[in-house]
């Protein structure tokens, strides 16, 4: 199966069992930026429930290709979004072993967005064991031909999870509360799970 899918900021378990379920992924790199998605947005689980952590971006107003967007760091965002990971995941069983690998690629001020989406991509299907080819798009089509499987904005913040029915959560240990949230980002499941967080991701797959 080929997916054709948008390249989201540390993405949620159903965008990752998504890529997990494909042949092969083709990464969206000639459309131009959508906001309000998980282009730019992720979400993580702390003791006052979720925090939306954004990336600020520059031109975002305008018609700009995701490639070229370019990360605003006149705003001090990577210290607001790597102190909120300290703390909502500090604790967490696999903190240690995987905190120093993000809090690398979350400072090493990559100038766009795409960027920085894929290196942090890279990190998380290495650190999930999922082994894929991923290629990127060499031109924007709105339908793309057949048998790729157009994903672009299929996981959402505003669009309910239900609407990919091959797909549910598998409820797993979080840090906080004791009713399982759903559409976090990976990080949650990786410092929550560590090595388990590959037979999770897999096993929300229903083939």
């Amino acid at each position: 199966m080929e997916i054709l899918i948008d390249l989201q900021y540390l993405p949620n378990t159903l965008y990752f069992s998504l890529l997990a379920k494909a042949d092969k992924v083709i990464l969206e790199k000639h459309e131009n930026f959508v906001k309000q998605t998980y282009r730019n947005r992720s979400h993580i689980l702390t003791s006052q429930g979720i925090d939306v952590l954004s990336i600020p971006l520059l031109g975002s107003q305008k018609k700009v290709p995701v490639s070229e967007i370019k990360i605003d760091y006149k705003q001090k965002w990577v210290n607001r979004h790597w102190k909120a990971i300290q703390s909502a995941y500090g604790k967490a069983p696999f903190f240690i072993h995987y905190a120093d690998m993000f809090e690398q690629e979350l400072y090493s001020n990559y100038s766009t967005l795409f960027e920085l989406n894929q290196k942090l991509l890279t990190l998380c299907l290495k650190l999930l064991q999922i082994e894929i080819s991923v290629e990127f798009s060499e031109a924007f089509e709105k339908k793309p031909s057949q048998p790729i499987i157009d994903l672009r904005s299929a996981v959402h913040p505003k669009k309910p999870f239900t609407n990919i029915p091959q797909i549910v959560f598998t409820p797993y240990n979080q840090i906080f509360g004791k009713r399982f949230v759903e559409g976090l980002s990976v990080l949650d499941l990786l410092f929550s799970e560590g090595p388990n967080s590959e037979a999770i991701i897999k096993g929300q797959i229903i083939r």
